[in-house]
């Protein structure tokens, strides 16, 4: 019993759903202090108190391309694409950094994906075969400059791939707990994963991302791409069967992280199954 031609679909998708904080620590300061988001409330911009838990937004990709947001809150039982979900001092440690230091971005990962996946139910193999995420923001560079030193993790209707969001349920607090809705879980439209167009499986596809598989542990130095393409293809190939129930023939794709997502953390690589379930 072996995949159908022995083909695999290996490639390095853009940013995984659990991973948009890697794209978030890019965001440099340039942004000015006046630009924080759509229908920004004014009793929120340059804020420097720790920003309320519970509230949600209409966000859009380019609010969560700033890295400071003051976009009017609205009552979550009207249509939202963000709800925030933990917010906070940062520790003292933190407190002398620069604006715009990579350090911040890093402690905001470690956190914010910790908290993500425990507020929405997720364990670390769904976290990233869903197509939701997290983005975070801290104070303006003003409030800053006045000694703000918080930070805000929102959980998002899509990921650093989506050109929109989709509208979260009323709460996102444990949406994602026992058997998830097709509408938040990743699936592909196309020839190969490669290929294909990322959808949610509620629609037309053709891969859906089934299981993740460990590559490593947390104390291990990041092994290189090769032994990464390696590793992962064959663990997959054993999963994907697994999950298909071990058919005769099968066709199953990857995604493997590299050394940057190794360095935030992330040690599982994505499996994915030919099926149109």
């Amino acid at each position: 019993m072996s995949p159908k031609g022995a083909r695999t679909m290996s490639y390095r998708r853009g940013l995984a759903p659990a991973l948009l904080a890697l794209l978030l620590l890019a965001v440099g300061s340039a942004c000015g202090a006046e630009d924080q988001g759509q229908n920004s409330d004014p009793d929120l911009v340059d804020a420097v108190e720790v920003p309320t838990t519970g509230l949600c937004r209409v966000l859009t990709p380019d609010d969560v391309r700033l890295p400071a947001n003051a976009t009017k809150p609205v009552p979550c039982t009207q249509e939202h694409t963000a709800e925030t979900f933990a917010a906070g001092e940062l520790p003292p440690d933190l407190s002398d950094l620069d604006y715009d230091d990579p350090a911040l971005g890093a402690f905001a990962y470690k956190t914010c994906s910790a908290a993500f996946a425990d507020f929405v139910g997720a364990d670390e193999s769904l976290v990233l075969r869903t197509t939701i995420s997290w983005a975070w923001f801290r104070p303006s560079e003003k409030a800053w400059n006045k000694g703000a030193r918080w930070y805000r993790c929102d959980v998002i209707g899509g990921n650093a791939a989506s050109a929109s969001y989709r509208p979260l349920p009323q709460t996102a607090k444990g949406m994602l707990a026992g058997r998830p809705k097709d509408t938040w879980l990743s699936c592909a439209r196309g020839p190969s994963v490669a290929q294909g167009e990322k959808v949610p499986c509620s629609e037309k596809h053709d891969w859906r991302a089934v299981t993740t598989v460990k590559i490593g542990d947390p104390d291990d130095k990041y092994p290189g791409d090769r032994v990464m393409e390696s590793r992962t293809r064959s663990f997959c190939s054993q999963s994907v069967k697994a999950w298909l129930n071990y058919p005769t023939e099968y066709e199953f794709g990857f995604t493997f992280f590299h050394a940057a997502e190794w360095k935030a953390g992330v040690r599982r690589s994505v499996c994915w199954a030919r099926t149109s379930e």
